[in-house]
């Protein structure tokens, strides 16, 4: 009698318990869905810069400029109504648009890697490292190929993601936890990644913007986190593969095949299959055609005389080489990836690679219609002096609660972690924060490169955890494959430990790198800024 009162006091536990995290869920997703498309958030943002600006300007909001010689000077709010203001923004629709950095950088690094990826290099690289691995190694490999993917966008989603739940069931482990460790990887490490990516010229380009809103000639290149990427990398991969194996995969416990979807069949879109000796082939020349661009580049500026370095300081801090990486990220996608397509078959001549470019430039209409609006709403910000009020007021009411030093980073990334549950795009959510947290970072002394590094940490964790994620609804469909019965609380609650252990995981490593070990965040990157 006893035992059974024990039991149902536990049953009603467990019920209560799921009845808070599903009120919390259902939070969550009634708070995104209350959120506009982003397009239209954009819109609707820089509207509301106008009006605010008219607002601000006739109620005389300002603040004392703290920059070094300018003492006395006051910054106010230039209003958008006046006829000033309305002349201004006829005249700038359009240049704001062209001239917003995120743009041509992001259209020209992503014409090289839709080389890559059409060609079938990316997806038989993935498999090669995922199917390739002894099982011993298959998790951490699945995690670090998931990291990897991230160059890719959507590959790792659409081709990572189900292979390594086919290939944990394949032997004999739950695919869930196969699902759930390439989820992590593509998802929780979006950041981190060994190579440069279309990512780092599109938050750079956000980050530019915002530090010049403070510091009108100060510029963060695509390589600005590099090195902290890289280290990232492999701490992602280790944690992601450490969760699995002893968090998730015990509780998710034994596989039981009469849990998935009798209705579901494999229709091929995902190859189970190993390399074939042709795409063997292929990957072998395109990463031989790869080490040749990187020593051909190597010469440009590894030795002093190096015709890309610095030319007024020698050094490589503000460099042609990294003003201009973007030109390498095209060049050396591109190039390996015609390499590979011309081996296998898939790429026979300018035309296929000229294919390839307009297919990729053609998915990026939905991005280039974003920016239009983004491009508008930074731009009004900055006209108005709105971001540097802010950042101003904001930075004095740091200075005044004494939290200036490195804790401040703790509480920015909670924050840009929040907010990411209901703001799952990484460009929407930096071209909206970006204005308000460079500048008021900056004055308060941290350099634009360590705020962008601390915020793509926030941006990254919990990236798994929300139903807003744009392929959210994509990982859910593959999941219900292996669970039919499988809904968005089970998925979230299988990802929450990724996301817990890699908030703690990375927060410490970027302190540890930073603050304990004084290394930069990328090459030539400031950790800390001097107003001058």
């Amino acid at each position: 009698m006893a035992a059974a009162q024990n039991q149902n006091n536990n049953s009603s536990n467990n019920l209560n318990k799921r009845g808070w995290f599903t009120r919390f869920l259902d939070t969550v997703e009634w708070l995104g869905n209350l959120l506009p498309h982003p397009v239209t958030l954009f819109a609707l943002f820089a509207l509301l810069v106008v009006f605010a600006s008219g607002l601000a300007a006739f109620f005389g909001v300002s603040a004392a400029d703290p920059r070094p010689g300018q003492e006395g000077v006051i910054i106010t709010v230039n209003s958008l109504l006046s006829g000033d203001g309305i002349r201004w923004m006829v005249s700038n629709l359009v240049t704001n648009f062209t001239g917003f950095a995120p743009l041509g950088t992001v259209l020209v690094a992503i014409l090289g890697v839709g080389v890559a990826e059409r060609s079938g290099m990316l997806s038989a690289l993935m498999r090669g490292m995922v199917m390739g691995a002894s099982p011993r190694m298959v998790t951490i490999v699945v995690v670090f190929a998931g990291v990897i993917s991230n160059t890719a966008s959507e590959l790792g989603y659409v081709v990572l993601v189900p292979l390594a739940a086919m290939i944990f069931h394949s032997l004999g482990r739950h695919p869930l936890a196969g699902l759930a460790a390439a989820f992590a990887g593509v998802s929780a490490g979006y950041s981190a990644n060994l190579f440069i990516g279309t990512v780092d010229p599109l938050l750079a380009g956000f980050t530019t913007e915002a530090a010049q809103l403070l510091d009108s000639d100060y510029v963060v290149g695509p390589e600005a986190n590099w090195f902290f990427m890289i280290v990232s990398t492999f701490l992602i991969a280790a944690l992601g593969a450490f969760v699995t194996e002893k968090i998730v995969e015990p509780k998710l416990g034994k596989y039981n095949p009469s849990e998935a979807d009798p209705d579901y069949e494999d229709d091929g879109s995902v190859k189970m299959e190993k390399l074939n000796p042709q795409e063997k082939l292929g990957l072998k020349l395109a990463g031989l055609t790869f080490l040749g661009l990187a020593a051909l580049l190597a010469l440009t500026i590894v030795p002093e005389w190096g015709i890309l370095r610095n030319q007024e300081t020698g050094g490589v801090a503000r460099s042609p080489f990294l003003n201009g990486i973007v030109v390498y990220i095209f060049i050396t996608f591109a190039i390996p990836g015609y390499v590979y397509g011309y081996v296998t078959r898939t790429m026979r001549s300018d035309v296929d690679v000229i294919h390839a470019m307009s297919k990729t430039m053609s998915s990026m209409g939905l991005y280039i219609v974003l920016v239009f609006f983004a491009a508008q709403f930074v731009a009004f910000f900055g006209w108005t002096n709105f971001g540097t009020i802010m950042a101003v007021k904001g930075a004095a009411f740091l200075e005044a609660i004494n939290l200036t030093g490195p804790m401040v980073f703790v509480f920015f990334i909670m924050m840009c972690a929040f907010v990411n549950l209901m703001l799952g795009s990484a460009s929407a959510q930096w071209a909206i924060t970006a204005p308000i947290f460079v500048p008021m970072l900056m004055l308060i002394g941290y350099a634009p490169e360590l705020v962008q590094a601390a915020y793509r940490i926030g941006d990254s964790v919990t990236n798994i955890i929300t139903p807003m994620m744009s392929y959210f609804g994509l990982i859910l469909a593959v999941a219900a494959r292996y669970k039919k019965d499988i809904g968005i609380g089970t998925l979230i609650s299988v990802m929450l430990p990724y996301t817990i252990v890699f908030f703690v995981g990375w927060v410490t490593l970027f302190y540890i790198w930073v603050f304990a070990a004084g290394l930069p965040v990328g090459p030539g990157a400031a950790t800390y800024y001097e107003l001058g």
